[in-house]
């Protein structure tokens, strides 16, 4: 699905730059389409949403847009009116360069959050911002928009003739509620706004609505796509289906990146009433310290994730006499492991990978869910992380 390098798909250029925002490392990136194309963008719900979230929100109302920019290491969340502004003169400023309306730059900030932009670097940064833009590696705008992270996140797949290729950053902060973190998605289809906005709702709620790294979401979360049309059109099933698989892909990298994680946790929840139900059974146990801690000890303790099955109290249709629960493919509840098992087991989950299915009786609805074990490495990043 993968492979490098990775070339943004045809119609889209782009443009990476240090200009000083905290460090020497990229923090300003700028994608953009050739001509004004269709859009589709979800944002957090958070009541603390940043400037970013709130003009982007306009800015891609009409299903339209023309480039993306990012700015990393500074959220510009909480930051007052000052803060807006600075967010519209970013936008401006990159529509001036591209010669389009500002109204068709959507724009999204990432890193701490109640500090103004430093405005002189980022003027500078923009008038340095060439008229075309150079670049076609997703990899350098992957690298672009890190913060904590310790990889860049890139995932490609084809729909028909077309391409599609994704970039995500991402590991702490995150309990996504709407979309993720920060996700651009670039394709070479031809679709119109709409249609895009309905698929792209359709594959967030199944993707990055469904990993979790440490139960806090985000006052950034921004996931946009565009399609430049440049490869023509493709069955929507199709385009569907590979957008899915890029943010399938990138969802899993970033729980598997969650700061300082060591291990990937899936969470696959059956047989219960509905979609809904097995969705908040499982993000209950992937969120659940005690289950991560087992999980990073490699201790295959299935009382802890009983307990957070029985934490989802209002679900009053789930019996304990007819749950099944499992570690990877072998059943530890109601079925008992001897201690020859419970050592296997154990060997497990010293993997990189952990499987927890939980099977709840109440119906033929499933869902899965991703995290990351909890670690001293976690706890040492975000106690550090201003200082």
């Amino acid at each position: 699905m993968t492979a490098s390098p990775v070339d943004l798909p045809r119609g889209f250029s782009s443009y990476v730059a240090n200009i000083g925002i905290k460090d020497t490392t990229d923090d300003f990136t700028v994608v953009a389409a050739d001509s004004t194309v269709a859009a589709a963008g979800v944002f957090t719900r958070s009541r603390f949403a940043g400037p970013s979230v709130l003009v982007s929100r306009k800015h891609v109302a009409d299903h339209r847009a023309r480039a993306v920019v990012v700015i990393s290491k500074n959220a510009n969340v909480a930051t007052g009116d000052e803060g807006h502004a600075n967010a519209l003169e970013v936008a401006r400023g990159v529509a001036e360069k591209l010669g389009c309306s500002p109204y068709d730059v959507l724009i999204a900030s990432t890193g701490v959050i109640g500090r103004q932009y430093p405005m002189e670097r980022v003027r500078a940064g923009l008038a340095n911002l060439p008229t075309t833009l150079p670049g076609r590696s997703a990899a350098d705008v992957a690298r672009g928009i890190m913060t904590t992270d310790t990889v860049p996140k890139i995932a490609e797949a084809t729909a028909g003739n077309s391409r599609v290729v994704g970039v995500a950053k991402g590991v702490g902060m995150i309990e996504p509620d709407m979309a993720t973190l920060i996700t651009m998605v670039f394709t070479d289809a031809t679709v119109d706004g709409p249609r895009l906005d309905a698929m792209w709702r359709h594959v967030i709620d199944r993707t990055f609505n469904c990993v979790s790294v440490d139960t806090d979401t985000s006052t950034s979360d921004t996931a946009i796509v565009l399609a430049s049309g440049a490869a023509g059109p493709v069955d929507d099933a199709l385009l569907e289906a590979a957008l899915f698989e890029v943010c399938l892909s990138l969802t899993k990298q970033v729980a598997r990146d969650g700061e300082g994680a060591e291990t990937l946790i899936e969470v696959r929840v059956d047989r219960a009433r509905d979609a809904a139900q097995a969705k908040r059974v499982a993000k209950s146990i992937v969120n659940s310290p005690l289950v991560k801690t087992a999980v990073h000890g490699a201790d295959p303790n299935w009382g802890r994730v009983a307990m957070a099955i029985g934490k989802c109290h209002d679900d009053v249709d789930i019996d304990q006499e007819r749950v099944v629960i499992r570690f990877g493919t072998q059943e530890v509840y109601p079925a008992r492991v001897d201690d020859a098992g419970l050592s296997k087991l154990s060997d497990y989950m010293r993997g990189d990978d952990v499987l927890i299915h939980v099977s709840l009786m109440t119906g033929e609805a499933e869902a899965t869910v991703w995290g990351c074990d909890l670690t001293d490495g976690y706890v040492r990043i975000n106690a550090d992380y201003t200082t």
